[in-house]
């Protein structure tokens, strides 16, 4: 079953991610909106906020499938990083009772 397509596995196959590139005229006109919208002076400050944005969310992203490779290999380092939880104490022999109201309910 060499040489088969997505199309060729029928309507519920999956099929490749591809990319969308903005043409030229599509950045000019994005542009032009957003200094519409937030005027020459925040212009900046908007385009400032959004890059910093971005770069937070590709160092998360790239934190993130770091400590998933390290999980995955079993490499030691990730898990020391998080602390000992504390070992629950021996509760078999207590017996929870729901507490008594103080005033019965009308």
């Amino acid at each position: 079953m060499t040489g088969r397509t997505a199309q060729d596995a029928g309507p519920g196959a999956h099929k490749p991610l591809r990319r969308v590139m903005l043409s030229p005229s599509d950045t000019v006109i994005i542009f032009v909106v957003a200094l519409l919208l937030f005027g020459p002076e925040q212009l900046p400050k908007v385009a400032r906020w959004l890059g910093d944005a971005m770069r937070s969310m590709q160092n998360t992203t790239h934190s993130f499938m770091l400590e998933m490779e390290r999980a995955a290999s079993g490499e030691p380092g990730s898990s020391e990083k998080l602390p000992a939880l504390p070992q629950a104490e021996d509760a078999s022999s207590e017996t929870l009772e729901p507490p008594e109201p103080d005033e019965p309910a009308p």
